[in-house]
């Protein structure tokens, strides 16, 4: 069913450039795209502004709403950064694939931020570099595969040191260590991917490995990634406050300590989403849509570093 489903993706899609390639109707098609983008922008700023004249919130699920973000990710984003006061400033974002759908793409357009965006592939780094954002926003795109050893100096190379407005880290594999590692940022707004499989209740993640690639890790695609309690433990030790998830629960929030006083702190546990995500695949790559919750118990020798004893364990 997956491989037809792809199939067809293709066709469509190439009856779609088709279509665009008779005389008269690229322009047409263009023009569409255009004002779709257009609409997307203006509901995005109105939602900004309603978000605005909320008196209070019980917890930042409250303020989601979606532009460019997968989930509600644009909302909170916005929501912070006004509650902050960020007026204008930068933010650093990895694990973007093509930007299409990126939690900084409606930032860098919104609010005019200048951005650095890193992926591991040549392919949509290119695909960034060819739409009209690369020329009408100051983003920079590059490639690298990245690694404890070559973050700082990636961050450096390409102008980005000191106080940032956000950090975004999601790379399906060495978050926690990835986060750890840096210094030559210090951001303001820390995003970072957990995965929800992992509990509240562990401080653990995978065990270090520059090459890990998610995929080739284990067949499910699912084992990856730190625990919620893992990334709240090594925040403490930076200088952050844990203020919550979103609501799809995959990405954590945190706050600088200097201006964390503006946000309820909460705990890994109390700030924990139990995602219901079905993305676990067979041997054979063909998604199970069976529970990730229920499958990655069924998994055994799979092994986990506990962040707060460094010990080696098993799920």
């Amino acid at each position: 069913m997956f491989g037809t489903q792809k199939s067809l993706f293709l066709i469509i899609m190439s009856l779609k450039e088709k279509i665009k390639a008779v005389t008269g109707f690229s322009k047409i098609w263009s023009r569409y795209e255009e004002d779709a983008l257009k609409l997307k922008m203006l509901a995005g700023k109105k939602l900004v502004q309603l978000n605005k004249l909320l008196p209070s919130i019980n917890s930042i699920h409250d303020v989601e709403f979606s532009v460019f973000s997968q989930w509600g990710d644009d909302g909170i984003i916005q929501y912070l950064i006004h509650k902050l006061g960020l007026n204008q400033s930068s933010f650093v974002e990895f694990g973007v694939q093509n930007y299409i759908e990126s939690n900084t793409r409606f930032l860098l357009m919104n609010n005019n931020w200048r951005g650095l965006v890193i992926d591991a592939s040549e392919h949509d780094i290119g695909v960034i570099k060819k739409d009209p954002i690369y020329w009408n926003y100051d983003i920079t795109a590059v490639c690298h595969f990245i690694n404890r050893d070559n973050i700082n100096s990636i961050l450096e190379s390409n102008g980005f040191k000191g106080e940032i407005g956000l950090l975004h880290i999601d790379i399906d594999g060495n978050d926690y260590w990835i986060w750890d590692a840096i210094t030559t940022v210090n951001p303001l707004i820390v995003i970072m991917e957990y995965n929800s499989l992992f509990g509240s209740e562990r401080p653990i993640t995978i065990p270090y490995d520059k090459d890990f690639y998610a995929p080739e890790a284990h067949y499910s695609r699912i084992y990856f990634g730190a625990s919620i309690k893992a990334l709240c433990l090594l925040a403490e030790k930076k200088g952050y406050t844990f203020i919550g998830s979103n609501s799809n629960g995959n990405n954590a929030y945190f706050v600088r300590n200097d201006k964390a006083s503006l946000f309820k702190p909460l705990t890994a546990k109390e700030g924990y989403v139990y995602s219901r995500f079905r993305q676990n695949r067979n041997k054979e790559g063909v998604l199970t849509l069976k529970s990730d919750h229920e499958t990655l118990r069924t998994f055994t020798g799979l092994k986990v570093v506990n962040v707060d004893t460094g010990q080696t364990e098993e799920l």
